[in-house]
């Protein structure tokens, strides 16, 4: 089967991977519960291609996050669910309907966009998925934090929690309250240390870093894309530690933790 830049190719072959005998037997036995892992670690690896500004492996990437649309959508067909011509049409619907300022009606008219026509359309959009539903999963799923997704990152889910509630008036009117909140969380961190309490630990850091997705909410930042940053950063100046002691005939192993801080403080000085 030859490779083709058509999107049905695609659709071929992983329908001859999950053809039971004749298939690869790996993929076969896959279900949405273990491809939803590969699923994730995908999409973060087309955000890590862009960060590093690397098209080419973008490219591969999004082939690679493509794959995985492409697998689910194949599970659900084999289950009489839905194929991947219905998600094409759901997501070609979905974005005609959220801008009508771009996309004429049938009457062939362009709506002018006005500043909550996006959250009225997507309220519509929830309203007509919770009639769908069945009535005892409508009634478990009422709380004003229902729709947020439990399988998002923790980061993501946190902004998304306080956003929600910011909604209804429960957040902080100013980040300075935000930062003493943090410097409230880092001081039970410590008691939690001095206790040596491991539980009360592990729930102390949860609500530091909690309160800090919230500082950074306010701050307008991503934290994820923050965190990212940062961790480059943190591998840039390990590098230079790395290379300056190897310049020097040295290991890491053998350097002592006054040497690796002092040229750790140089690469700092370098990036400035």
């Amino acid at each position: 089967m030859p490779p083709s830049r058509d999107i049905s190719r695609l659709i071929e072959i992983m329908a001859a991977l999950r053809t039971p005998v004749t298939g690869c037997p790996w993929d076969v036995e896959q279900t949405f519960q273990t491809i939803a892992p590969y699923t994730i670690e995908e999409a973060y690896e087309v955000a890590d291609a862009i960060t590093r500004n690397d098209l080419d492996d973008l490219r591969e990437e999004l082939g690679d996050l493509l794959l995985q649309v492409i697998y689910h959508a194949r599970i659900a067909e084999e289950q009489g669910a839905f194929a991947f011509g219905d998600v094409v049409e759901g997501i070609t619907t979905k974005m005609i309907r959220r801008h009508p300022h771009v996309f004429p009606d049938k009457d062939g008219n362009v709506t002018k966009p006005t500043k909550g026509t996006w959250d009225r359309i997507k309220a519509e959009e929830k309203a007509e998925r919770a009639a769908r539903r069945p009535s005892e999963e409508q009634n478990s799923k009422s709380s004003l934090l229902a729709g947020i997704k439990a399988g998002q990152p923790a980061l993501v889910r946190a902004m998304e929690l306080q956003r929600k509630a910011a909604t209804v008036g429960f957040d902080w009117n100013d980040p300075r309250a935000v930062l003493q909140k943090i410097r409230e969380e880092a001081d039970e961190i410590e008691a939690a240390l001095e206790a040596k309490d491991a539980t009360e630990l592990s729930a102390e850091t949860g609500d530091l870093l909690f309160a800090l997705v919230n500082l950074a909410r306010h701050a307008e930042v991503d934290p994820e894309t923050a965190l990212r940053g940062t961790n480059a950063k943190f591998e840039r100046r390990f590098a230079h530690i790395e290379h300056a002691l190897a310049a020097k005939g040295r290991t890491l192993e053998e350097a002592s933790l006054d040497e690796m801080d002092e040229l750790w403080n140089e690469a700092k000085a370098l990036e400035k």
